[in-house]
Parts: C-alpha cells; structure tokens; sequence
C-alpha cells in the first residue's frame, strides 16, 4: 500500500490567487507541482525547489513577479507540501535530486531556469551539474553547500539528522502552538520578523497546523536533514562543491547578511566555484531572500536572463539546453552512499 493511501484527514494546502495545483505521478514517487499561468504562451519554463521544511509555498512571492519572462512551476518534495512521502523512504539529496530529473525528463520541461533555496539549492546544484541539459540558468538562494565551520544558530537544525532526536524534540515541543512554531521559524529564518505581514503570519499558522497534522512531517524533515548531513561528507567526484564546479549554467547567487542558517562569508566562495556565476549580497536579508525581498530577487534575474539571453544570441550553441548538449546520466542510490541594500557583481571562472 502506497504512502499517499493511508494518510488521515488534513486541511487543503493554500493556493495562492491564479495559481493551480496539481498531482504527478512518477516511478516511486507522487509529486505536488504548483504552478501560474504565464503572461503569454511560449515563455521558456522555470521550476522551483524549496529548502528544508518548506514547500512550493515559498516561491509564491517571486513566480508572479516574472510571470512575464518565464513559465514558473515550483515543486513540493518528496514529504513536504502536498506531496506524500517516497515508496523507498529515501529522502537523501540524491533522491531529491532524482525526484526533480525524473519530472523533467517526464513533463519534457527542460531545459529550464532552475531555482533552489536551501536544501532545494543543493538539490539543484547536483542536477545541473550531473544533467546539464536540463538546465538554462541556475539561481541559488542561501544554498545548502558544505560548511567547515556551521554558524551556531545552525547546530538545533543541523541536530535533527541524529537519529533520535526528532522524536524527542516532537516530545517536548508538544504543548507549543501553532503560533509558537511559526514564531520561532521566522526568527531563525528571516532577516526581520517584522516584515512579515499579518496575513503572511496567519497563512504561514495555518499551513504548519496542517503539516502537524501529517504523521510523516518530521520523518521526512529529520531524513532530508541526514540526507543533507551525510551529502556535505562526500568528497570526490560526488562532492558538493566539486558538482558546483561542474555546472555549466549561468549561475545567480543570492546571500542574506543576516542569514542564520547558510553562512555570508559562503557566498564568495560559492562564486568562485560556480564558473559562470552572478553574486547578489542582500545585508538585510535572512535564509529566504525570495520571500523577504522578492522584487530584488526578481530584478537580480532579469539581469541574470538578460545577458544569458544575449550570450545565447551571439552563438553560443554549446551551453546548457544546446541541442546534443547532453550531459552524463543522473544519479543513483549508489552515489549517495559514496555519494536592503542590494551588492551585485558578474564573477567568471
């Protein structure tokens, strides 16, 4: 019996105004997938991967602010949003990246503008770098690549990939609110609470009373936390930054200065592993520049689109989305186991 048949009575997850919500089945998996109409037919797509414990929710405030240039779809996750946990129970960042490639490959979406957030930006670190094809642009926003020195504020969530201790958390938080939790998200992942609106604040209440309300929430949460920890320990070829260095797209990265959970002093070196890359430092911003300045992160891509698109115009048939620019096979299980102010400058490898 299938993960998605057993599941009890929840509330439905928000849809956002114009936005639709559909269902995808894939080997293994059932996919959420949201989505807004394009402003006019023949936008080349985009998708959307959300950061650890979130959902295509958080990409509600940027995809109607480019609703112009691209087609936007953001996924839910194996486990989080409306999407139900995977058969195999894998929620490693290969699987998430697996997951990812498997809809594209099906949808025959790709090439398209990629973005991630968090966990979602190693996710798709991995899959522009293991399939290139499927890739035009990359853009990272506070992207969860290994750390040697994890800021403080990190450690509580970095602790829920020990076995162990979510369950015991799930135990003594018990008698927190809804409010309660939510408060404590948005201080741990917000530059500035306080720019939360009131409505933002009851819509974000009511989505986490609805994923309490899942019996999977923190298993699938506490896994991709492992599946994370255990993706920062592996080196060579599978290595997250090594893939970084791999990936032929156009790259824009996007740091928050207050950011508690992926450290400022990371985004240099992100852009220079990222070969081709756009670095946007927002100081006011926390772990969710899409959410806290949107419009900026909007902006920042245009620009990004805009000389990907000239550089396309002038010839370039050998970049990402190229025909017979194939990249190699994507991962496997196997690989796994060896597996505001605004600052922005152009970086070149």
């Amino acid at each position: 019996m299938s993960p998605a048949s057993v599941l009890p009575e929840v509330a439905a997850v928000r849809i956002a105004e114009g936005e639709r919500l559909r269902s995808v089945e894939l080997p293994g998996l059932t996919l959420s997938v949201r989505s807004r109409p394009p402003a006019r037919a023949g936008l080349p797509p985009a998708l959307y991967v959300h950061g650890l414990g979130g959902s295509s929710l958080n990409w509600s405030a940027l995809m109607p602010l480019l609703e112009d240039v691209v087609d936007s779809e953001a996924v839910d996750l194996p486990g989080f949003g409306d999407s139900p946990p995977p058969d195999d129970g894998d929620y490693s960042v290969t699987a998430h990246a697996r997951a990812v490639i498997r809809y594209l490959d099906t949808a025959g979406r790709g090439p398209v503008h990629l973005f991630g957030n968090s966990l979602g930006g190693a996710v798709a670190t991995r899959v522009a770098a293991v399939r290139p094809d499927l890739v035009r642009t990359l853009t990272l926003v506070s992207p969860a690549l290994p750390e040697l020195r994890v800021q403080r504020t990190a450690v509580p969530t970095g602790l829920l990939a020990v076995p162990g201790v979510a369950p015991l958390f799930t135990r003594i938080t018990r008698e927190w609110t809804a409010e309660q939790r939510v408060r404590g998200v948005m201080a741990l992942c917000y530059g500035d609470p306080g720019r939360v609106t009131p409505e933002g604040f009851r819509n974000a209440v009511r989505e986490m009373e609805r994923r309490m309300r899942l019996p999977y929430f923190w298993d699938a949460t506490a896994r991709s936390a492992r599946g994370l920890v255990n993706a920062y320990t592996l080196g060579g070829q599978h290595g997250l930054w090594r893939q970084a260095e791999r990936v032929l797209a156009p790259t824009l990265l996007v740091y928050g200065g207050r950011d508690q959970l992926v450290g400022f002093r990371m985004a240099r070196r992100a852009a220079r592993a990222f070969r081709n890359s756009r670095l946007v430092t927002l100081p006011d911003a926390g772990h969710v520049a899409m959410m806290e300045y949107p419009e900026t992160v909007a902006l920042a891509f245009r620009e990004l689109l805009a000389e990907a698109t000239d550089s396309g115009d002038e010839g370039d048939t050998g970049g990402p989305g190229a025909k017979g620019a194939r990249g190699p096979a994507a991962d496997t299980g196997a690989d796994e186991a060896v597996d505001g102010g605004t600052t922005a400058e152009n970086v070149r490898g």
